[in-house]
């Protein structure tokens, strides 16, 4: 499977030079430049086939030049011991689940996709790699977990002070682990852009084999693109007309990720997502991208702590903008009706709900009707477990959901009793240690 960059349709790279190098020199991100017809594939899975048996299928057919199947195989199988959950709530309306991970969001199958495939990687063919990420704390207790046993992934992972959580004192590489976590002093716009002057090196970023775990890295997004052919096979039977996904706002790789199944021929008629300030509807209603009023040559090199899946909505959709106007559909959704739809999910169907999938619940009820009377069904994403909204829930709703043992682990502070560091150079001298 060969990829290119937005900013460069003449290059042609393998997947692994994409996910090890993970922003191209030209600093665009790398998108597949291969359509594949998956549809005889796609047609045959049903309700009984595994999450990970799709998704070592996917990257056999995918990726079949670089891995034999049993290889590809191994790593969907070590990546994905927990599946999403698919329920069907009304005849026409599923839910899609993709908090049954290790810490209870939904980057949780993305990030063990990637930790599984390089792993593999530089197992058969040598080498190290080392995450540059910075992080709120859900990563850390994410990579916590992912990184035990790894032989050749470690990570560096720069916080704001006072927000290190969820990581066991076996993993901090000060104690034989693979995780390096910091804390640095200045805002949190201060600390990505250190981050991203360390990947402007790039003589420094090949040399110490560095990249993200987050959806920069075009390897997080095939890892949830898994998620549509599973949901498409355990509904598949139940509907008659055409599906339709519903997500929060701003959830771009997933939307991405959507659409590059599309690609591969998986039966999908669009995405309904709330509108936001990156992507919203104009007057017309048509889908307006922000960042398309300024020329890509214009922009400044993507960073890669700020993952750049807006730039790959414009480079899928840059030929064809009547194709974007009749697939992506960005609805205006108020706080009032964003509440109306978290207590219709409670009081109808039992479900608590993050804002951001009450939100996309919210789009439904706009746009719903019109779509069931085609016979037409749709798929709410919930991307991340509704405990770790729960100031939310008790607000709107009056209780709050049960927080299962796993997330509680990877809420709990994390105690460094370390120096913070302050600088570029600091950052860099951490990664030579390691």
């Amino acid at each position: 499977m060969q990829f290119t960059s937005t900013r460069n349709s003449d290059l042609s790279v393998m997947f692994s030079k994409a996910v090890q190098d993970c922003i191209p020199a030209d600093g665009g991100v790398f998108v597949p430049s291969q359509i594949q017809d998956m549809r005889r594939w796609i047609y045959y899975i049903d309700e009984t086939t595994p999450f990970s048996s799709i998704a070592g299928s996917l990257t056999s057919a995918l990726m079949h030049e670089e891995f034999s199947p049993i290889i590809c195989e191994t790593i969907a199988t070590d990546a994905f011991p927990n599946e999403p959950i698919v329920t069907q709530l009304d005849d026409n309306l599923f839910s899609l689940e993709l908090y049954h991970g290790y810490t209870g969001y939904h980057k949780d199958y993305g990030v063990a996709y990637l930790c599984s495939y390089l792993e593999a990687t530089l197992t058969l063919k040598g080498g190290n790699v080392i995450f540059l990420d910075y992080t709120h704390g859900g990563l850390g207790a994410l990579l916590a977990k992912l990184l035990k046993g790894k032989k050749h992934l470690k990570a560096v992972l720069v916080y704001k002070k006072g927000t290190v959580r969820g990581i066991d004192e076996e993993s901090l590489a000060w104690n034989g682990g693979n995780i390096y976590p910091v804390e640095m002093e200045g805002s949190e716009a201060d600390i990505k852009a250190a981050v991203n002057q360390v990947f402007q090196d790039r003589a420094f970023v090949e040399n110490f084999g560095l990249t993200v775990a987050d959806s920069t890295n075009v390897c997080r997004l095939l890892g949830q693109m898994f998620f549509y052919p599973y949901s498409f096979a355990q509904i598949k039977k139940k509907v008659s007309g055409d599906i339709y996904y519903a997500m929060g706002p701003e959830n771009y790789g997933t939307l991405m990720a959507g659409l590059y199944s599309w690609r591969f021929a998986l039966p999908v008629s669009g995405f309904f997502m709330p509108s936001s300030p990156a992507l919203y509807s104009d007057p017309k209603g048509n889908p307006v991208v922000m960042d398309s009023l300024v020329q890509i040559e214009r922009r400044g090199k993507t960073n890669p702590v700020s993952p750049a899946n807006i730039e790959r909505l414009e480079a899928f959709f840059r030929d064809n903008q009547l194709m974007m106007r009749n697939f992506v559909f960005p609805v205006d959704v108020s706080e009032k009706e964003r509440e109306k739809a978290a207590k219709e999910l409670y009081m109808k169907y039992g479900l608590f709900s993050s804002p951001e999938t009450a939100e996309a619940y919210a789009v439904i009820r706009e746009k719903g009707k019109a779509l069931f009377e085609e016979d037409a069904a749709v798929v709410l994403i919930s991307h991340n477990h509704p405990a770790l909204s729960a100031d939310y829930c008790r607000h709107v709703i009056g209780e709050v959901p049960e927080i299962p043992e796993s997330i509680k682990e990877s809420l709990r502070p994390t105690e460094l009793n370390r120096p913070h560091i302050s600088s570029v150079e600091d950052i860099k001298a951490i990664i030579k240690a390691l």
